[in-house]
């Protein structure tokens, strides 16, 4: 109903009191002013301004319609301030996501950069699996997410983009009393005959499978167990092995002891997703994330 600049307008002319000191002050023509108040006055249906014997001011109408334009008009302002810092990646909301266990260390390290970095900037951080979180980045309700092509491989997304943030090894947890917890490394088929604690899906991570298969046995029992915090307590009372990614080491209790596996250990790969036209906050956060990686000492074992 009302254009921007009339608004601006009104605001003016009520400032100086006068048609005439606010076309000065906008390098317009007095007519030209007198014009869009009338327009204006025409939309608004009926007057707002007095007309005085020296200047102008606002008539009841006129007060109501100036309060509404001072709002419109800084909410405007606002608007326009928070856009550029957003195109400049210093400001509004950046959504980003991570699967579990790039969630201990490697996802806090960089946001604890990014808010150092760019303290105007709102993180909402969302967990999931990586599949999900890939999805949610072609729907466009991440602007980042960091992925793994482990257990069931990297899911394709139309409009999401992919870079390669890591190789991250996975070791095997064993019980300190374990007869092989010493060795630092042990082989695979050393470990035919234990209970393996895997994740809550029916059917084995390819990785592991793979790895079984090459090294020429079947486990004699799988435990199905869906959280991290489970699988470390199962482990901790000696009813299971499992494996554990690098990038969790942290968050194995003391209990355990990391081995890594002989020949050519399976490993997952670390990805960072973005949209085809991420938000420049979202490169910065990709950027401090490579940064988090080269910082960060991958742990082939522990005591």
């Amino acid at each position: 109903m009302f254009e921007i600049d009339a608004l601006r307008l009104l605001v003016k002319v009520a400032g100086t009191g006068s048609f005439t000191r606010a076309a000065a002050e906008l390098n317009y023509t007095q007519s030209a002013v007198s014009r869009r108040i009338a327009a204006l006055e025409q939309a608004a249906g009926g007057p707002l301004f007095e007309r005085l014997a020296r200047g102008v001011r606002l008539t009841p109408a006129g007060h109501a319609l100036h309060h509404h334009a001072t709002e419109v008009l800084d909410r405007l302002s606002r608007a326009r301030h928070e856009l550029s810092m957003i195109h400049a990646g210093s400001g509004g909301t950046l959504r980003a996501g991570a699967f579990a266990t790039a969630n201990i260390s490697l996802a806090p390290a960089a946001l604890r950069a990014f808010k150092e970095a760019a303290p105007d900037v709102e993180v909402i951080v969302t967990e999931g699996r990586s599949a999900m979180l890939t999805q949610r980045v072609a729907d466009g309700a991440l602007d980042l997410a960091v992925v793994s092509d482990y257990p069931s491989g990297l899911p394709a997304s139309d409009g999401v983009t992919t870079t390669v943030l890591l190789k991250d090894e996975l070791l095997v947890a064993l019980p300190r009393g374990h007869p092989l917890a010493g060795t630092g490394q042990v082989e695979l088929r050393d470990l035919r005959d234990e209970v393996w604690l895997q994740d809550a899906p029916a059917s084995s991570p390819p990785v592991l499978a793979d790895a079984w298969a090459d090294a020429g046995f079947r486990p004699r029992k799988v435990i199905r167990i869906a959280e991290w915090a489970g699988k470390f307590g199962y482990a901790s009372a000696g009813l299971g092995i499992a494996l554990v990614p690098s990038l969790a080491a942290r968050a194995v209790p003391g209990d355990l002891v990391l081995c890594r596996l002989g020949g050519l250990p399976p490993h997952r790969t670390v990805h960072v997703a973005l949209p085809a036209a991420p938000l420049p906050a979202a490169l910065k956060l990709r950027e401090l994330l490579r940064e988090a990686v080269v910082r960060s000492v991958q742990p082939e074992g522990r005591p």
